[in-house]
């Protein structure tokens, strides 16, 4: 649990000595294709001190539609600092920004192409995905937005300066997309850089589909990787290649959050909408949460930080620290 005090203070600015850098503000991570090994290496946990973060879901679910470049610009607005957004394919191979698996719910597909037999986001192409109206939905006020391209989402998220969850969607319809999303994350060097020791993660990789976690790892094995769902108990010394496992925030308690910390995971539970719900996860000692709502997010971690501090030091316990992998 963070239970946060003045002496935190003073072991947090230690830490942040001792971590620093002598020069760059962040450390390249060297990833080439060469051979894949048939596990992931076990990763290498040592202490660091990252924030509290409200990671801001499908860019800024909550203020603008979903997966847009619109979407990004309003999480930045918001304060946001790190965003999660959805991968998936095009028939023609294309990785666009999209969560579920049809076109019906986010865009005007039935309207714009009529009696098509399927709607699924593998069967259009990305010529016939540009047609789309992907912001009228939401709001008349997004009318005319996209659904961008993960290249024009990358270069967007770093003209804005947002770290990134990226989340491989539905990966058992796009066979090897993986591979995809490491080239065009090589192709962008600057993914493949850790921030500090004591700011957010730059890049987390995750996905509902463990195994493509896996392989995903095994392609990039420098960048953090996250499980999505509830790993059980019993499971969780099988996952040590891995950085964070992110559940359900209605399916953790506090003895879940500190059997993961001992493990050396880091936990960001999804989607946490309500302050009731955010105070919940932040008091069980969760590193984050992932929300629609990013400025309702750090308004609850300011508030969650303020009141423990408050407490004197014979009134603070402080917790294991959150691994840094």
């Amino acid at each position: 649990m963070h239970r946060i005090g003045i002496v935190v203070g003073v072991v947090s600015l230690a830490i942040v000595v001792l971590c620093a850098p002598s020069a760059a503000s962040v450390t390249p991570l060297p990833d080439s294709p060469g051979t894949i090994a048939e596990k992931p290496a076990t990763v290498r946990h040592v202490a660091s001190q990252r924030p509290l973060l409200a990671v801001s879901h499908r860019g800024a679910a909550g203020h603008a539609p979903e997966n847009t470049l619109a979407g990004l610009d309003a999480a930045r607005r918001l304060g946001a600092e790190t965003v999660e957004i959805d991968v998936q394919r095009t028939k023609d191979g294309e990785l666009v920004l999209l969560h579920d698996v049809t076109l019906t719910r986010t865009t005007d597909a039935e309207k714009v192409f009529p009696g098509r037999s399927s709607y699924l986001v593998a069967d259009f192409t990305l010529a016939e995905i540009r047609r789309l109206d992907a912001g009228s939905w939401f709001s008349s006020a997004y009318a005319g937005e996209r659904v961008p391209t993960l290249s024009e989402a990358l270069r967007r998220l770093e003209s804005l300066d947002l770290n990134l969850f990226l989340e491989i969607k539905e990966p058992a319809r796009h066979p090897g997309i993986e591979r995809d999303i490491a080239r065009e994350l090589r192709a962008r060097s600057i993914w493949l850089k850790h921030n500090r020791p004591w700011e957010p993660r730059r890049l987390i990789v995750q996905s509902f589909d463990w195994e493509v976690v896996r392989s995903s790892k095994l392609i990039l094995p420098s960048v953090p990787h996250a499980l999505l769902g509830r790993v059980p108990e019993s499971r969780v010394p099988d996952f040590t290649w891995a950085h964070m496992i992110n559940p359900n925030h209605a399916t953790i308690d506090a003895a879940y959050v500190d059997l993961l910390h001992e493990h050396g995971f880091e936990i960001m539970p999804y989607t946490v909408n309500t302050r009731a719900a955010m105070d919940t996860v932040l008091f069980k000692g969760v590193d984050g949460f992932i929300t629609d709502y990013p400025d309702a997010g750090q308004r609850a971690i300011r508030d969650f930080l303020a009141r423990n501090a408050k407490k004197t030091p014979t009134e603070v316990t402080l917790p294991l620290l959150p691994a840094l992998h």
